[in-house]
């Protein structure tokens, strides 16, 4: 029997959807054919979400993920002893929910640098209440590289049609524009090939999406694609990686997930966000509630495996048993992926 891949999943925010989506997650026993999963996070949150889905399963608790048995049914935990009964509302920011979420995360940094865990799967964070807590971060990617030492390094998108990696995230987007340096997009065309190479892509296509509206008409709009842009992927094809553009934003990600090429490196947060959600999450608005919620984020560079869902706590559905674990599933699956051919390639 194939040996099975441990992974650890950081629980999110007690108060958002992580805990629902976790468990439902684990409630299908094809996750336990993959991997031995093992859950950061704390008793009360879990069961309560166990209460609310009606699940048939159970919770595990352990002291080291070492010991996690994986055995379908039974939910291995760390019990972090980081909030209880009656300490976070539903829905609701505070400062003991993000201090929670924060340390879950940092723990399954230190059990993946360590070797104990092949890859950490995140469950969303409030970046609202990880502040309230008194830590200045803009999300789980900027905590993994200062906690793994790690400068160089891109969000990774990914839906079942669509990869998108990016220059900039979480800034604004006047800052995002002067983000777009040869040197940064360079780097993010060499995370493309390493992350896309993680993802099963041996020799994955990349393409370059410009920053200004037709990548700047020969200047009419700007001059970042003609300075900045091609200058990089110049150099990128002197390196041997199979990259082209600039190609125009209103364009290239339908040539993308037509098959024309495996990843676009996208120039800012929303550029490579908007299509890459349209692609992946479908909302019925008679039932209100997603019927699809595929896709993962990932964070290329780094000295771990690190992959999350594709969404945020959803404070609105939260505690209602009505979040959908569709993008739970396909991180865990793509954690593993990423796990096993990271091996490969090393």
């Amino acid at each position: 029997m194939k040996k099975r891949t441990r992974i650890a999943i950081t629980m999110g925010d007690p108060a958002g959807v992580g805990p629902e989506i976790i468990v439902k997650a684990l409630s299908h026993g094809e996750v336990y054919q993959k991997c031995i999963p093992v859950v950061i996070g704390d008793y009360a949150p879990l069961a309560d979400a166990i209460r609310f889905c009606n699940l048939p399963v159970g919770l595990h608790e352990i002291r080291e993920v070492t010991e996690a048995g994986g055995e379908f049914g039974n939910i291995d935990f760390i019990r972090m002893d980081r909030i209880h009964v009656g300490e976070w509302e539903y829905k609701k920011n505070n400062a003991v929910c993000g201090e929670a979420s924060f340390q879950y995360v940092v723990y399954g940094i230190r059990q993946a640098m360590e070797g104990k865990v092949q890859a950490v799967v995140t469950a969303p964070i409030s970046k609202e209440s990880i502040n309230m807590a008194g830590y200045r971060y803009s999300g789980h990617t900027e905590i993994f590289a200062e906690y793994t030492g790690t400068k160089d390094f891109a969000m990774l998108l990914a839906s079942r049609t669509l990869h998108v990696i990016h220059v900039s995230t979480h800034c604004s987007l006047r800052e995002a524009c002067d983000r777009v340096k040869k040197e940064r997009v360079l780097d993010v065309i060499r995370l493309a090939q390493e992350g896309m190479r993680q993802l099963g892509y041996s020799h994955p296509r990349i393409v370059v999406a410009g920053l200004n509206p037709h990548c700047s008409e020969n200047g009419l709009f700007g001059t970042e694609e003609e300075r900045e842009i091609l200058p990089a992927i110049d150099e990128a094809l002197k390196e041997g990686i199979n990259v082209s553009g600039p190609e125009s934003p209103d364009t290239v990600f339908v040539k993308c997930q037509a098959g024309q090429y495996d990843i676009v490196v996208a120039m800012y947060h929303d550029q490579g966000h908007i299509p890459l959600k349209l692609s992946g999450f479908k909302y019925d608005l008679q039932k209100d509630r997603y019927d699809s919620v595929s896709g993962i984020n990932c964070t290329i560079g780094l000295p771990i495996v690190r992959t999350s869902v594709d969404h945020g706590t959803a404070f609105g559905k939260a505690g209602e048993g009505r979040a959908n674990d569709e993008s739970m599933m396909d991180a865990i699956f793509a954690g593993v992926m990423m796990a096993e051919n990271r091996g490969k390639n090393k």
